[in-house]
């Protein structure tokens, strides 16, 4: 630092005895006292010579357009009929006919489970009706003879011949006989019944499709065994249509009261990013879903799915609208929260609006009405579309003529 820095003497009015003391007293201070002194005088008129911009308000136009208010809510694409295919019968599987994603009819065989038990006791079935068809005959032999035997003893009766006994005998005899006849008819009967039976369990070793569609899942292979006995197993799972899906949504319970059949809805799934499928809202359905003490309803969308982009078990992120205004007077929602300082209050309980007029603001009080995520209707009020609006206040910012930036700089002496 050069020592042969002077410091200027400031020249003073009047130059009165106070000055020339505080100049005596100033001179008496140690040199680098002095420049310290200067150099925080300075640099905080550097700091402070810099100029406020005027606060402004931010302002936005009052619209007419649509107001759509919706609810969000998540769900899972699934056929609107899926039909489990399973066994009625327990065995093992023989052969498969169809695979993942094959298409087929009704009626068509797709898996058969070895038929081989169930044939034996559908033999076993017709053998026994057979004995008893034939112990029929024989039944029907013995009553007749019995009835003709009865009838001689009633003519030998008639003629004093025999003794009462002896046709009272014969004929308790041919109604035995007719009653042996009767029991043959029913046992008969039973018999085919259980040969119905056996039929039917030999008919179900063929596992046929219940509908046309399209098989979204095979949960059998062949050499498996199949167990029947205390549930129906699934072996397929056959989507009727897959270009008509629905989504099954979880709406809480307190967005579902303006949820209802018919309103439009859309969604989008992870699949296709930035593409919006459409649907309509086919069912809201009464069962309370309780999961940790909240409440959920399952709202069913149905959707087209004609190009089958959609496949059973996307999850869907969807929006429910609601309601719609198409040519809604509307301003944004921060309008409606805007205060111009903390002394300005609403001038009644309903809500208002701030008018920018050339830089001076003016409250409005309006009345709304549906509202969305980011507009709210105007029903009423003195309120006209292409007015400024205050939806906020902007930062003071700090500016100088010649530097951007009044902190950057740098001290410098020689």
């Amino acid at each position: 630092m050069d020592s042969s820095l002077t410091i200027p003497q400031p020249r003073i009015a009047g130059n009165t005895g106070a000055a020339r003391r505080a100049l005596a007293a100033a001179a008496a201070l140690p040199r680098w006292l002095l420049i310290a002194a200067a150099l925080v005088i300075a640099t905080t008129i550097y700091m402070t010579s810099g100029r406020a911009a005027p606060p402004h308000y931010a302002t936005v136009r009052v619209t007419r357009g649509a107001v759509a208010p919706s609810v969000s809510a998540t769900g899972t694409i699934n056929p609107v009929t899926t039909v489990q295919v399973g066994s009625y019968v327990s065995g093992p599987i023989q052969a498969i006919y169809a695979d993942f994603n094959s298409p087929v009819k009704k009626g068509q065989l797709i898996a058969t489970i070895d038929p081989r038990p169930f044939q034996m006791k559908v033999d076993q079935a017709k053998a026994t009706l057979a004995n008893a068809q034939a112990q029929l005959r024989k039944d029907q032999a013995d009553a007749e003879y019995k009835k003709i035997t009865w009838q001689r003893q009633d003519q030998l009766y008639k003629a004093q011949v025999v003794s009462a006994d002896a046709s009272d005998s014969a004929r308790v005899a041919s109604r035995e006989s007719d009653a042996q006849v009767a029991l043959d008819q029913a046992n008969i009967a039973q018999q085919q019944s259980a040969l119905s039976e056996a039929q039917v369990n030999l008919d179900y070793t063929n596992i046929v499709s219940p509908v046309d569609g399209v098989v979204v899942s095979r949960n059998v292979d062949v050499g498996q065994t199949v167990a029947a006995s205390f549930q129906t197993p699934t072996l397929f799972l056959i989507a009727k249509d897959l270009t008509q899906m629905q989504v099954d949504t979880n709406v809480s319970e307190s967005d579902i009261g303006g949820i209802k059949p018919g309103q439009p809805a859309t969604f989008t799934v992870d699949a296709f990013v930035g593409r919006q499928f459409q649907g309509v809202v086919s069912q809201v359905r009464q069962a309370p879903i309780t999961v940790q003490n909240v409440v959920t309803y399952d709202v069913v969308i149905g959707v087209p799915n004609s190009e089958l982009l959609l496949k059973p078990g996307m999850t869907a992120s969807v929006m429910l609208q609601t309601a719609r205004r198409d040519d809604a007077l509307r301003v944004p929602l921060q309008a409606l929260h805007f205060t111009p300082g903390a002394g300005a209050a609403p001038a009644s309980s309903q809500p208002a609006v701030w008018v920018d007029d050339d830089g001076a603001l003016r409250q409005v009080a309006v009345r709304t009405g549906i509202s969305d995520a980011e507009n709210v209707e105007i029903t009423t009020g003195d309120l006209r579309e292409g007015e400024s609006v205050a939806v906020g206040q902007a930062q003071v910012t700090w500016a100088r003529a010649n530097q951007a930036n009044p902190l950057q700089g740098q001290l410098m002496m020689r």
